[in-house]
């Protein structure tokens, strides 16, 4: 880590540099975590359109959808789905909220 003290760290200035330089690693690692779990938002979204026959848009409100009403965030909910196109396995309650999901959005798209 980068180490800013020229005068033994006794300077306000020092303390300054200090704290500015922590809370840019704590933007850093905020923005690792955003982007890893945009990444696996993205591949959900593959998962849930290849096996809804759906837009990435369709896509993206059905695993919306399912968060909102399992009350589980969309990252955790993503990373479950991407787990079960490598797996086959599904939590039972999360699998029956998707397939309701699924199939609304379904009904929608072929009422209009």
């Amino acid at each position: 880590m980068f180490d800013a003290r020229v005068d033994g760290g006794n300077s306000p200035e020092t303390g300054a540099t200090a704290q500015k330089v922590a809370e840019l690693q704590e933007e850093v690692d905020q923005l690792k975590s955003a982007v890893r779990s945009h990444a696996t938002v993205d591949q959900a979204i593959g998962v849930v359109l290849a096996v809804g026959r759906l837009s990435p848009d369709d896509a993206w409100l059905v695993i919306r959808d399912v968060s909102m009403r399992t009350n589980i965030k969309v990252r955790d909910v993503s990373q479950q789905i991407v787990d079960w196109g490598r797996t086959g396995v599904l939590a039972d309650a999360l699998r029956a909220e998707l397939e309701d999901q699924l199939s609304r959005r379904r009904e929608r798209l072929d009422a209009q």
